[in-house]
């Protein structure tokens, strides 16, 4: 049977809420986006040790930096491409023993050689996952006209009924792609405030910022929200269950594009030889397949990915050509000081000023 993220994420959600991280191998403790505890993700970790290891997780990577400074302990750490250098610089990562990582060469080199993951020669980042952050919307309420261009989500009449993730990144993806820009690393002060300025023209058609795939799935079965800026589980999941949702990366602003992964924490309290034993378990072919068919994100491990079928990356959303290429926004390391500017700003904005 599918498993399906969403309801992953919507179990966890519940369990955070009653005040419960999942406990099982204590030598462990990845620290993590809710549903990434899905067993099918190191399937070979647990036939190696028994059990899979202690979850705990984070709303977003903010939130996430800011438990770490404060002393939160765990082992393994999944953040995004544009997160990494901070948190390299603050100290939070610890340097990777890449010929433990027995897919190493097999990785993405776009993703795994970027310099801003790096330091002093040796290697912080594990890419894992990629996807995109599209236009997603319910087709009984709006048709393919309705969403040609991201300036859909501004549009007054839409009011209420527009979601977006309560995640800076992606929230400011939307806002430079808006206002003409593709390469936020080299944004002037006058286009970051002119994505802000959109973004808080899109506040007010907001009914909510959505936090994971499990709660954005339930606004959009009803239609209560029929139009929302998501990843590609809300596509892949929500068509699998039969509902009326549609995607679209080709607008005339485009879409974006990301990698998360995994980076080894300093000062960490488990095992090293289980860290590397669950990186080599995400790594494996299995696992990537299982995240492409049944989540809808790409897979770290170029080599897998290549020997997929192109309709099943095709089916979920994740064929490429040239054209989608030139208006995607990729969500890379920014400059600190912009980085720290959208974070605040994100913040009155969502607050309403």
């Amino acid at each position: 049977m599918k498993i399906l993220k969403t309801a992953t994420a919507l179990g966890t959600v519940l369990s955070l809420q009653a005040g419960a991280a999942m406990a099982a191998d204590a030598e462990l403790t990845v620290f993590d986006w809710a549903g990434y505890e899905d067993p099918e993700f190191f399937s070979a970790y647990i036939e190696q040790h028994g059990d899979g290891p202690t979850f705990a997780f984070f709303g977003d990577e903010e939130e996430a930096f800011q438990k770490l400074r404060s002393g939160f302990q765990a082992d393994v750490v999944h953040p995004c491409s544009q997160s990494v250098p901070k948190w390299i610089e603050a100290g939070l990562l610890a340097p990777l023993d890449t010929s433990r990582i027995e897919r190493w060469d097999e990785l993405e080199p776009s993703f795994r050689d970027i310099a801003a993951y790096t330091k002093d020669g040796q290697s912080y980042f594990i890419p894992a996952d990629w996807g995109n952050t599209a236009v997603t919307y319910h087709t009984e309420h709006l048709s393919d006209a309705d969403v040609a261009t991201l300036q859909a989500f501004a549009d007054p009449k839409h009011q209420g009924r527009i979601s977006i993730g309560d995640n800076v990144d992606d929230a400011y993806a939307l806002g430079f792609l808006a206002t003409g820009v593709t390469d936020w690393t080299s944004a002037t002060d006058a286009q970051f405030q002119a994505a802000s300025a959109f973004l808080r023209q899109v506040h007010q058609n907001v009914r909510t910022y959505w936090s994971d795939g499990a709660s954005l799935a339930q606004l959009m079965q009803s239609g209560e929200v029929y139009l929302a800026w998501a990843w590609n589980e809300t596509y892949s999941t929500m068509t699998y269950e039969g509902h009326p949702i549609a995607v679209n990366r080709d607008t005339a602003e485009g879409a974006s594009s990301w990698v998360c992964g995994y980076s080894k924490l300093a000062n960490a309290p488990g095992s090293e030889d289980k860290f590397y034993d669950f990186i080599n378990a995400w790594l494996e072919p299995k696992t990537a397949n299982y995240l492409v068919t049944q989540w809808g994100y790409g897979h770290g491990n170029a080599k897998a990915m290549a020997e997929m079928s192109p309709g099943d990356l095709a089916a979920v959303g994740l064929e490429s050509n040239e054209k989608l290429r030139e208006k995607t926004l990729w969500q890379g390391p920014v400059p600190a000081a912009l980085r720290e500017k959208m974070i605040a700003e994100f913040e009155l904005i969502k607050a309403g000023f």
